[in-house]
């Protein structure tokens, strides 16, 4: 940002999505430290401080374009601005922009950043379900040309310059992909054009692969029984915050990279968290511990003098025996019940191998059991999954015995994203991904699903991705071109961020909504392979309900525009 010499106090004003943006990746404390006193909504109504210079962080965007015109028309409500742009301004806004406001501007960059940051390697950019799906959308094409430019900033933030490939779809309602992946090509060949040097900026040790949420229906139906999956499938989670009783009254805890214990539990199996809640006090502790003692900063102590001085983390313990409590009482009243027949379903075969021959069998025990509505639904699901569409006979029955014939688009309207919900003749241009045997891996019974993405990601790191498939749209670097398996021949010391950021870097993004199942496959494959780190990205986050709701609505009017605040 301007440089502090400016003004001793500053005012930050910012948009919606901006405001997102630096909540996720900084406090209020750190804006102060810059000299920024206040931080405004643009979009509100501001009482003028004619004696400060205002910092403008902001979306390209008409609205956002007019709202700083509007500041500075006929009066100015600060003595100058400085304008930073999440992405590339479009010429007409900027021409706009300068001729209306050109003698206060002191700063005006484009700092490609339009996209957020949730994880350490999961980010978003914004909900565009029904524009991309809806049978109504008109504004298909236009929303695909605002996330390829989203993903444009994300590879800029990243210094990379990757290589670009799609999963081939015959079916023309999963085409998003091949688009995206041409406009995302387009963009990055016109942003690295020229770099600092003046010379041409050659391809990175990176790959992207664009996925369609066609690609696996079954991830963000199922019942995923790791901590954070589960807890925000069967919890109600809003904005991230979780509440809970402590005491007899109700408390709020903030579930983000900012707690260090939810970091280390959020992708272990239930069965192991409340186990390892204690020892993992014990680490983090101790860690702590030995930080500041060799920074100097306090005397040799045991670890309950520590954890005297840390009730921010002697709250982040209850929190989670709290929530690890919660999920256990839902998954031994209901989800248990549940898991046996979505398992099966889901990988074709029991917890003894053994092929499931009659699918409709073991569907027809969750049907007859009174769970609730939402829970039939994705049973139904999974068993249409199963058997790659069913005749429109089997599918009423099924709809009727669910008892939502008002409701059936929960269940239809996935054939607007691609997945076969009705057997037809032509079924043979849908077949599924073969899987990667894992036979060998240890695992919990009903656990026995591995999302599709993992298999993708870990064929990428090893040059497997069959061309067929995944066409190059553009020219991959030597490390993704098929010379070399990434995994097998580049060796490092260990598994830091400079280690990684050494090595090779896979972007996968989904168009349609990411699961935190396969949010979680990010970091096993990179910890797995400790030369390329995996980072995920998607349009917005799933949820299995949320999911559905989506789905849904379909069947009705989308959205007229393009919106990122709508969801994370």
């Amino acid at each position: 940002m301007c440089n502090k010499g400016t003004a001793k106090k500053k005012i930050l004003i910012l948009d919606q999505f901006t405001t997102r943006l630096l909540s996720s990746c900084c406090k209020m404390s750190n804006l102060m430290s810059e000299g920024i006193t206040i931080v405004e909504d643009l979009h509100k109504n501001r009482e003028p401080v004619p004696e400060m210079k205002a910092i403008y962080f902001m979306r390209p965007t008409a609205e956002c374009i007019d709202k700083f015109i509007d500041d500075f028309k006929p009066k100015p409500k600060y003595k100058a601005a400085f304008v930073f742009f999440t992405d590339y301004c479009p010429d007409d806004l900027f021409d706009k922009m300068k001729k209306n406001c050109a003698k206060h501007i002191k700063v005006c960059k484009e700092i490609n950043i339009s996209f957020l940051p949730l994880e350490a390697q999961v980010c978003v950019s914004g909900d565009a379900f029904s524009l991309l799906y809806s049978p109504s959308s008109k504004d298909r094409d236009q929303t695909l040309e605002t996330i390829a430019n989203q993903i444009v900033t994300l590879c800029a933030t990243l210094d990379e310059y990757p290589g670009v490939r799609y999963k081939k779809y015959s079916q023309p309602d999963s085409a998003n992909g091949n688009k995206l992946a041409e406009l995302v090509d387009n963009k990055l060949a016109r942003h690295y054009e020229l770099d600092d040097n003046s010379k041409k900026k050659g391809k990175t040790p990176a790959l992207l692969l664009i996925v369609d949420r066609a690609l696996d229906p079954v991830s963000p139906v199922l019942h995923e029984l790791t901590y954070q999956a589960m807890a925000y499938d069967l919890i109600p989670i809003k904005d991230n915050t979780y509440e809970y009783d402590t005491d007899g009254s109700k408390k709020e805890a903030l579930l983000n990279e900012e707690d260090e214990l939810w970091v280390k539990l959020r992708h272990m199996h239930i069965a192991e968290v409340t186990g390892q809640i204690p020892k993992l006090v014990k680490e983090i502790s101790a860690s702590r511990d030995e930080k500041k003692q060799a920074d100097g900063k306090i005397t040799i102590g045991g670890l309950s003098q520590v954890m005297k001085k840390m009730p921010g983390f002697r709250k982040q313990k209850t929190v989670h025996i709290s929530l690890a409590e919660d999920l256990m009482n839902h998954y031994q009243k209901n989800v248990e019940k549940l898991c046996k027949a979505e398992q099966d379903l889901a990988v074709g075969a029991d917890a003894d191998g053994q092929k499931v021959k009659d699918p409709m069998r073991t569907l027809l025990p969750v049907l007859l059991h009174p769970h609730d509505t939402t829970d039939k639904i994705r049973a139904v699901l999974l068993y249409i999954f199963s058997l790659n569409g069913t005749t429109a006979e089997n599918l009423n029955k099924l709809i009727q015995h669910v008892k939502i014939e008002e409701e059936s688009g929960y269940i239809l309207n996935w054939e607007h994203l691609g997945v076969p919900i009705l057997s037809t003749p032509s079924m043979f241009s849908f077949r599924k991904p073969s899987r990667r045997d894992r036979s060998d891996q240890e695992t919990y019974n009903v656990s026995r699903w591995t999302p599709v993405i993992k298999d993708i990601m870990e064929d990428a790191v090893e040059n497997k991705l069959d061309v067929k498939d995944w066409p190059y749209q553009s020219e991959c670097p030597s490390a993704w071109n098929g010379s070399r398996a990434v995994s097998a021949r580049q060796k490092h010391k260990g598994s830091s961020p400079d280690d990684l950021r050494s090595g090779s870097r896979l972007i996968v993004f989904v168009l349609g909504g990411v699961s935190y199942s396969e949010m979680r496959c990010a970091y096993e494959v990179t910890h797995a392979n400790k030369s390329c780190e995996v980072i995920i990205g998607s349009t917005h986050i799933l949820t299995p309900r949320g999911l559905l709701e989506d789905i849904y609505n379909l069947g009705k009017q989308p959205m007229e525009s393009f919106n990122i605040e709508d969801k994370p």
